[in-house]
């Protein structure tokens, strides 16, 4: 569809009206519309309440109908604008890497909450996909040095950028597996780990939503009970944190009793599930003794 007649507001409704069609579409549509919208456009919301008169620039209807196609395919709105924000901070997504989820800000959070009182802390994060946990502890403690593992290859590309992006010049990014750690990060030990590993249980990935799925499944596919990071992490982790120190991970909503047992079995103290603001259970988190 050409942008002969169409106006900035009249394109930014006509987007609103089709992605609509989506589940929650009637909610989420003025928000989306709007991220694409400025994406193709290359123009801010203010401008469009204040030009919205004005003729859409040649290539921009154009750009922007195509972006509504994909989303309605099914691709994740943070795939198509290329970031996303976490923790106050730009995020570089796309395909092949986990997009950042306001819930996880609570790791953050904890892991915070875990190096209080500690001058310089060395903070490890595991899982860390486009590293948006270790770059945002990096962020907020510019004292700390901070290391994030990932094993994938695509991801790993987001988590250096990420680190250039928000120059977060503390923050290593370390190429390895989770189950067979690097010396890089085994000769240390930290004060907090944090982890928000794969949990959903495998069984249940092909009926995720649709732009879930477009997901990497490494990040999603916890195995076939969605446990299978947390029965050998805690074990892993322990002798690598300093007495007193914090393991915390992220979890699925139904997860925290099987994961604080596992905690509690290897030996961590002052175990505790936390909830998110929809009371969900979302963290667990246990302390090596001292």
């Amino acid at each position: 569809m050409s942008g002969d007649g169409l106006t900035l507001q009249g394109l930014y409704l006509l987007g609103k009206e089709r992605l609509s069609a989506l589940p929650g579409g009637k909610d989420n549509s003025p928000m989306e519309a709007g991220f694409l919208w400025e994406k193709a456009l290359g123009l801010g919301w203010r401008e469009r309440l204040l030009r919205g008169d004005d003729p859409v620039p040649e290539g921009g209807a154009a750009a922007f109908f195509d972006l509504v196609a994909r989303r309605l395919a099914g691709e994740p709105l943070q795939y198509l604008l290329g970031e996303w924000e976490f923790y106050g901070l730009p995020f570089a997504v796309g395909p092949g890497v986990l997009i950042p989820r306001p819930e996880t800000e609570l790791l953050v959070d904890r892991a915070l909450e875990g190096a209080e009182g500690c001058p310089s802390p060395a903070l490890l994060d595991l899982c860390s996909g486009s590293g948006c946990v270790p770059v945002a502890l990096g962020n907020k403690l510019p004292e700390a040095r901070v290391w994030g593992v990932e094993l994938s290859p695509q991801a790993l590309g987001y988590f250096r950028r990420n680190i250039e992006r928000n120059r977060a010049g503390n923050v290593t990014a370390v190429a390895g597996d989770v189950f067979a750690l690097p010396e890089e990060v085994t000769g240390r030990r930290y004060r907090v780990i944090t982890a928000n590993p794969p949990y959903i249980p495998r069984g249940e990935l092909a009926g995720l939503q649709a732009e879930v799925r477009r997901e990497p499944a490494l990040a999603l596919d916890g195995g076939e009970d969605g446990l299978d990071f947390y029965r050998r992490l805690p074990a892993l982790c322990l002798p690598l944190l300093e007495p007193g120190g914090w393991l915390v991970f992220e979890i699925g909503e139904d997860q925290g009793e099987a994961v604080a047992g596992f905690l509690q079995s290897t030996g961590y103290g002052e175990v505790q599930v936390r909830r998110d603001l929809s009371g969900l259970e979302r963290q667990v988190s246990g302390r090596r003794p001292l």
